[in-house]
């Protein structure tokens, strides 16, 4: 038997137990099989210590009162606590004793409501009595986003993709590496001169080169090389390279940029600060002006025409060196396009000098027709348009890329090791004469004492060179192939070939290789720039008490090998123009 709208623990009790092992099956009684009539119970009511109307009338009383307060305490044995009388039925009896197996306990029912509201309350409390943890990720848990990380958070599939891209050297070696889609130039820099050995001084750039078109550029350091790489053709490829004119023109603005050649919408001091701000601040409006060699489009013949180059594109006057609107004609954009550098110009071209740049719009890839092809009368001139074009295109972004290196420098420098080099603040004149050395501050004494050793070197060299025999190992031999090792010596190439290397690392001031002389087979040249010019300095060899020299100015200084030769010239300038800064080097990937 089961009785609708009671609990399970009433059906356990041990009168209902009792009469239902005493009651026949096959009764059909309405009120329940095997119990007495309703009269009977009306009767037995008082008698009996278990009265089902009161128990009912209980159960409801006792939900009223849970659902009127969600604050109930409990007793030990699950029940709730009840302060009001019974709702109706006389007074109950003692419950007489019982045996054990009968010793059940009744238990109301709980409202599990206002129990899981006691525990969030009690939650809630221990949570505010802690201290305040700051939030280390507060974008994954603002107002508009979930603490935890759904499907829907993380970037999509593609932006984890790899690919492989191939890079190579100026020596044609090459190396493939696997990136991800959204590496950039200056990361792809860094992972190769971890992975040759280099020195990372931030000169090394990504070079987008294409040999059917004879067009080449420097990549910037923010821009993706999968994306570029999806403009290119298939003869195209990637170079890494030095280039140390990157940006030179934060450093010295005032060279790449002739007076004669900028103008200004508003009043302009002239200073260096202020040309940069001109260029960086996008609500000026600096410009470009001076006369260029244009090639006709689908012609081979060139003009010289006034060209002007604003922000909003390259114009060419159709007037002399108008520049009204009705005589401005736009020549390229500078939006969807990029400047490059004319490898071959004459030859390719028929390009009037050898300092040619072109604009290339992203979409060509193989067709000459569409590319803007221009000629400078010298090396500054281009590389002044090459330059304020960069700048128009891309502003801070380029201040950006100048600075960051910098800024982790800063931040690195009292950790990491200093690379060795040679600097004016690196050697000091010492005197090791007395038990203890001491400093020589007295620039005289420094030289009279560099004399002194320089005279005794020589003299010891020449003992040795008397009492010991010729071997793989001597100075003297060490002396004529020793330079072969160094970086800045490139062997036997043409005076065409340095030059060329001078300009694809960057013309700046104090940038040098050393070469074999092709006129004097004994000889060696030193090729430096200064002032964006290439210039050879002849270094010969003289003897003196038997031992060989090399010298640059007819013998007046004299080194026994060119490493000395180019560490003096590094913190000397002597008979050169200027010091040797950087030198030209090749690595093989």
């Amino acid at each position: 038997m089961a009785l609708a709208g009671c609990p399970d623990s009433f059906l356990h009790h041990p009168y209902y137990q009792d009469k239902v092992k005493q009651t026949p099956r096959s009764q059909q009684d309405p009120a329940g099989p095997g119990l007495p009539a309703q009269s009977d119970r009306l009767a037995n009511h008082q008698e009996d210590d278990v009265d089902l109307e009161a128990l009912v009338n209980d159960m409801n009383a006792s939900l009223e009162s849970l659902m009127q307060s969600d604050t109930v305490p409990l007793l030990q044995n699950g029940q709730h606590a009840r302060s009001q009388p019974r709702a109706s039925g006389p007074p109950r009896s003692v419950q007489p004793q019982v045996s054990p197996r009968q010793r059940v306990q009744r238990s109301q029912p709980v409202h599990i409501l206002a129990v899981r509201r006691l525990q969030e309350e009690d939650q809630q409390f221990r949570t505010s009595s802690l201290p305040a943890i700051p939030n280390p990720f507060p974008e994954l848990c603002g107002p508009g986003s979930p603490p935890v990380l759904t499907p829907g958070s993380l970037p999509p599939s593609q932006a984890a993709a790899k690919q492989d891209v191939k890079v190579f050297s100026e020596d044609g070696t090459s190396k493939v590496v696997e990136i991800l889609a959204d590496m950039t130039a200056r990361d792809l820099c860094q992972l190769l001169v971890y992975k040759s050995h280099c020195v990372d001084d931030n000169s090394w750039t990504l070079v987008e080169h294409h040999p059917h078109l004879g067009l080449e550029r420097c990549l910037e350091d923010h821009e993706l090389v999968v994306q570029v790489e999806s403009t290119m053709a298939s003869e195209s490829k990637f170079l890494f390279r030095k280039n140390y004119a990157k940006y030179e023109f934060f450093k010295n603005p005032m060279n790449f940029f002739p007076e004669q050649m900028v103008t200004w919408c508003q009043q302009s001091n002239g200073s260096q600060t202020q040309l940069l701000q001109n260029f960086l601040n996008s609500s000026s409006c600096p410009e470009i002006q001076g006369f260029l060699h244009v090639k006709e489009l689908g012609k081979k013949s060139w003009k010289k025409l006034y060209v002007c180059l604003r922000r909003s594109g390259l114009y060419c006057s159709t007037k002399g060196t108008s520049k009204e609107p009705r005589h401005l004609q736009l020549l390229a954009d500078l939006e969807d396009s990029n400047i490059f550098s004319l490898i071959a110009g004459r030859k390719q071209y028929n390009a009037p000098t050898d300092h040619g740049l072109c604009i290339k719009p992203n979409k060509v890839r193989n067709e000459t027709k569409e590319l803007r092809l221009l000629c400078a009368e010298d090396e500054q001139t281009r590389t002044c348009w090459m330059t304020a074009f960069r700048l128009l295109k891309y502003g801070m972004l380029l201040y950006q890329n100048y600075r960051i290196p910098q800024q982790r420098k800063a931040l690195l420098s009292p950790f990491s090791t200093p690379v060795r080099s040679v600097s004016e603040n690196s050697l000091v004149a010492m005197d090791f004469s007395g038990q203890t050395g001491r400093v020589i501050e007295n620039p005289a004494e420094a030289q009279s004492a560099a004399l002194e050793e320089g005279h005794a070197w020589r003299k010891r060299s020449t003992r040795m060179n008397i009492l010991g025999s010729q071997s793989p190992l001597h100075p003297s031999t060490l002396s004529t192939v020793i330079h072969r090792t160094q970086h800045w010596f490139h062997g036997r190439i043409s005076r065409e070939e340095s030059h060329r290397i001078i300009k694809q690392q960057g013309l700046v001031d104090g940038l040098f290789l050393l070469r074999d002389s092709q006129s004097n087979p004994k000889a060696f040249v030193l090729t430096l720039c200064h002032h964006q010019k290439i210039k050879n300095f002849q270094i010969l060899p003289c003897e003196d008490d038997g031992q060989t020299f090399f010298s640059l100015d007819d013998g007046n200084t004299k080194f026994s090998d060119l490493i000395q030769l180019v560490d003096f010239y590094q913190l000397n300038k002597g008979v050169l123009p200027c010091k040797l800064k950087h030198h030209c080097i090749r690595v093989a990937l």
